[in-house]
């Protein structure tokens, strides 16, 4: 085998009591498009997901034993933002592992968290070999065609990295692949390389608001991009990463802002597999799908004229300023998309105004989710606690707007100068103290460290949103619109999961 993919284990870390029922597995997205790129140029591929099978660390090593692969691949996305750097905490605790067998491997790693810092990761983990500096597609490739037994002649390798003399070093970067090059160098999804139970991608489940809070509807699950990368510049945003061009050493997302896509003739047909699968409940992963009717509107016009939409269950995001039109709204329904995850981030307009740079138009909210609504389609509601120039009022007018809002689902968390965003840089030029773990990043994890504002202290806003948390859905309003719409489950459901209460270390607890 030429390049075994490794997707790391890090939940408990991550995800604390909430990853033994409640929190989302992922299909490991980029992953798979890596794996069918690069067996679709004549390489033998392999998908090692430790996370899905709940693998311990000596079966994995085991299984990398018998595949025999000349390259390893860690693949430290996920589906969360943070992701990227938090199952970093994983990785490296099993590239470490793999190092002490003595195995003669080469590791390395791809994901946001190296691709925003490479000198960092290549000095801290020195169990990592090679880096990749962006999505790492061409450059796995050409790396794949050199002699990995003595790692001679990396430089001429672009975009990548590793150490010369000790020292951390870059080659030039590479290309992303381009728009015109979507549907032939990123050929689609290496679905028939993931472990299953008893039928394909049982092994992955979504949030359970996603499944009507059902645990039953949660399984078979699978997330699918139509496009990559998002054209705004949002300072607590890091998902551009994958964009990167240049070998700075602390990479700003905001600098590699664009998006590509897949024609929506190619996408329909892994739409066509997963459903010949047997998959219906769905994420389509695009940070802002409903943003290019030119492409969106022709792939919801195939998933209804195959009769997809009465079997799907699908969720997508989508910013407050681009839901507005009845007849788009008719349409995604139409197509199976159930819910919508909606960018409300806060109460504050001119905070709101702020992070996004301006893009964010100041439309009605409260219109935007009625128009949904009528719709027949679900919202979950995404907001932010801690963002610059917040303070205790603008957050309570954040949850106060939450709760007037009253959509089916919530989801805040506290802000994050995550590893590729401008905050993060911005938290380096201040002097913050920035969390001492990868961990420390998760939004649910003991070490959960925030991002101070002018006003607030880090444990003022974690405590602020984990009260929020509790607060919204022990909300009587909530919980009676929730049992009317999908019943006495769905209420029982979230009754419990509101008293799995997350252990937070800079609070004591």
């Amino acid at each position: 085998m030429d390049v075994l993919f490794v997707i790391p284990s890090s939940s408990k870390q991550v995800y604390q009591a909430l990853s033994d029922k409640y929190s989302g597995i992922g299909t490991p997205t980029w992953a798979l498009l890596l794996a069918q790129a690069t067996r679709s140029v004549g390489f033998e591929v392999g998908i090692l997901d430790v996370l899905a099978e709940r693998m311990s660390s000596d079966e994995a090593i085991n299984q990398i034993r018998r595949l025999d692969p000349r390259l390893i691949c860690f693949v430290v996305y996920g589906e969360n933002v943070n992701s990227g750097t938090t199952q970093m905490s994983g990785a490296v605790e099993l590239a470490n592992i793999i190092k002490g067998q003595s195995l003669g491997i080469p590791i390395s790693f791809i994901g946001s968290y190296v691709q925003a810092l490479p000198y960092k990761v290549l000095n801290d983990e020195k169990s990592i070999d090679i880096i990749f500096t962006n999505e790492g597609v061409y450059a796995l490739q050409n790396l794949l065609r050199q002699d990995l037994s003595s790692l001679a002649g990396l430089e001429n390798v672009k975009g990548i990295g590793f150490r010369k003399d000790e020292r951390p070093y870059l080659t030039l970067p590479e290309r992303v692949v381009p728009q015109e090059r979507m549907d032939a160098d990123l050929p689609g999804y290496a679905w028939d390389l993931l472990p299953y139970k008893d039928r394909p991608l049982d092994l992955y489940r979504s949030p359970l608001w996603h499944a009507d809070y059902d645990h039953d509807k949660r399984s078979p699950y699978a997330a699918i991009y139509t496009s990559l990368g998002c054209v705004f510049q949002c300072n607590f945003c890091m998902i551009n990463m994958i964009n990167r061009d240049d070998n700075e050493g602390v990479g700003v997302a905001s600098n590699y802002n664009k998006m590509r896509f897949w024609s929506p003739d190619f996408i329909i047909k892994e739409f066509d597999k997963l459903v010949d699968m047997g998959v219906y409940t769905l994420r389509i992963a695009d940070e802002m799908f409903l943003l290019n009717p030119k492409f969106y509107i022709p792939l919801c016009e195939l998933l209804v004229d195959r009769g997809y939409g009465d079997k799907l269950n699908m969720w997508a995001y989508s910013r407050v300023d681009t839901v507005n039109k009845p007849q788009t709204l008719e349409l995604i329904r139409k197509a199976g998309i159930r819910w919508l995850a909606l960018g409300i981030e806060s109460g504050d307009r001119r905070i709101r105004l702020e992070v996004s740079k301006g893009k964010f138009e100041d439309w009605d909210i409260r219109e935007i989710v009625e128009k949904v609504n009528a719709a027949d389609i679900n919202i979950i509601g995404n907001y932010l606690f801690g963002l610059p120039g917040d303070d205790l009022g603008s957050m309570q007018k954040t949850l106060d707007l939450s709760k007037d809002l009253l959509t089916l689902a919530w989801n805040a968390y506290a802000v994050m100068p995550l590893p590729g965003s401008q905050l993060y840089k911005d938290a380096i030029t201040k002097g913050y103290e920035l969390p001492s773990s990868y961990a420390g990043y998760s939004f649910h994890s003991y070490e959960t460290k925030p991002m101070p504002t002018e006003y607030l202290s880090s444990e003022e806003i974690l405590a602020y949103r984990d009260r929020a948390f509790y607060e919204y859905h022990s909300n009587p309003d909530f919980l009676a619109k929730v049992k009317r719409k999908f019943g006495g489950f769905a209420y029982e459901n979230i009754i419990n999961m509101k008293e799995v209460r997350l252990k937070r270390k800079i609070l004591g607890d």
